[in-house]
This record gives C-alpha cells, sequence and structure tokens, in this order.
C-alpha cells in the first residue's frame, strides 16, 4: 500500500548535537478512518496490524536505535525507566544512550526535556490532571542538573482558545497556586478556556526551568495534522519521542 511520507515536527530549540527529539502528526501510515492515518495508540479501537505497521514505520524512518518504551498513561505522576517492566506511567526518563522515551497524545500536552550536557533526556505526558498532580516536577526530579542547565520543548496540544474547563478544574489549580488564574479565561457562566501551555510554563518555571520553547501548535484547530480527542471523540493518537544518540 503506497502512502505519504511520515511528517515530523523537530524542535526548534538548542539541545546538544546528540539529543534526538521529535513529535509526530497524523499523517504517514496506514491507519484507516477515524485513525487515519498514522495512529500510534494501540488502545483506542484501531486495527492492531495497522498500528503495529505504523510503529514499525516510525522506528525506520527515524532509524531509531531501539523500540520505544510505549507507555501506559493514566494521567499520574509516575515515571518510569526504559528497561522498567511496569509499562504504567505517564512519564519516561534516561541518562542511557539508545534508550527512546515516548509519550502518546492528541490533545495532552507532550513535554520534552534535556540537560545541556546531554546525559540525560525525559518525555512527560502532561494533561490538566498530571499537571496538577505534578507530573513535570517528578520529571525534573530525575534531573541532577541546576534548573539552568535543563530545557524544555512543548509539543502539539490543544490550545488555549479550544480547552474549555469547568469551575473545578480553575478551582483546583489555584488552590495550588492563585497565580495560575491567569491562565484561565471565562468563557460563560461556570466554564473557562484552560492555557496547558501557560500552566506547563508556570510550573517549570516555579522549579526554576526557564529555558522553555514550543507551545505553538493547537491540535484541536488544525484537524489535517493533528488528532484531537477533545475535537473528534474517537481519535487515533501522536507520539513524541527524545533519546541520546549512541
Amino acid at each position: 500500500m503506497k502512502t505519504a511520507p511520515i511528517e515530523l515536527i523537530r524542535p526548534q530549540w538548542d539541545a546538544p548535537a546528540n539529543v534526538r527529539a521529535f513529535s509526530t502528526t497524523r499523517l504517514g501510515g496506514v491507519s484507516a478512518g477515524p485513525w487515519s492515518s498514522l495512529n500510534l495508540g494501540d488502545h483506542v479501537g484501531d486495527e492492531p496490524a495497522a498500528v503495529a505497521e505504523n510503529r514499525r514505520r516510525l522506528v525506520q524512518v527515524l532509524e531509531l536505535p531501539g523500540e520505544p518504551a510505549w507507555l501506559r498513561q493514566v494521567h499520574g505522576t509516575r515515571v518510569r525507566r526504559p528497561d522498567d517492566e511496569d509499562p504504567c506511567a505517564d512519564a519516561c526518563a534516561t541518562r542511557l544512550p539508545g534508550e527512546v522515551c515516548v509519550v502518546m497524545t492528541a490533545d495532552c500536552l507532550p513535554v520534552l526535556l534535556c540537560n545541556a550536557a546531554g546525559t540525560r533526556v525525559a518525555a512527560a505526558h502532561a494533561g490538566w490532571r498530571g499537571l496538577l498532580g505534578g507530573v513535570l516536577e517528578a520529571t525534573l526530579d530525575r534531573f541532577d542538573d541546576p534548573p539552568d542547565q535543563v530545557m524544555a520543548w512543548m509539543g502539539p496540544a490543544i490550545g488555549p482558545d479550544a480547552f474549555e474547563v469547568g469551575d473545578e478544574v480553575r478551582q483546583a489549580f489555584l488552590a495550588h497556586d492563585s497565580d495560575d488564574s491567569g491562565h484561565f479565561r471565562s468563557h460563560g457562566t461556570g466554564h473557562w478556556l484552560a492555557d496547558l501551555y501557560g500552566l506547563a510554563r508556570a510550573r517549570l518555571a516555579r522549579r526554576g526551568v526557564s529555558r522553555i520553547s514550543g507551545g505553538d501548535l493547537c491540535t484541536f484547530s488544525d484537524s489535517t495534522r493533528f488528532f484531537s480527542y477533545r475535537r473528534d471523540g474517537i481519535s487515533g493518537r501522536m507520539a513524541s519521542l527524545i533519546w541520546l544518540q549512541t
């Protein structure tokens, strides 16, 4: 079967040369229907053979040094090592070259991190529950570096003009830090538009991380390039990957 080439997004950041990082779009795979076409999620109702082929193509195109450490994401804060047998986690971190950290998203925010020395990388899945629970802080705890030596890139996620939440979500964030009020805009009685990117930047900044890039690609508004669970209900998943080149 002929398909279009896999379309990838390369982070624009000042990561060391041995750090490799990419996010996928929905373009370049073999899946059909609402999962068309590069669906990488094996838990969303797509044909298993199609998902396996999409993953195989991704490994081949990126010339990955090994199979990515696919997670079973639960909107929590656990950080996994790639060699950990328990896949239930929402972040992955490693200092070993050749181990590929990956998170899958379809509106939630993927955050890729590395240190300036090029000796440690991590990937975090940060929806609002994970952000509130502290998944970014838990991931940063895997870095021994001073905060000014850590950099983060925020991949495609639902944008601040599309992510509607209720009062309970806003109040939960404000109970943690009242400064987060600036990341919510009123959208009718009891409804708010939340800025995931802004909330993530604030979390990183509170830990002293200032080298933050990305955060300008909205999954909800670009149906050609991105899956969006909030927009479509039944949806595929994109992947954000990072590893240390061997």
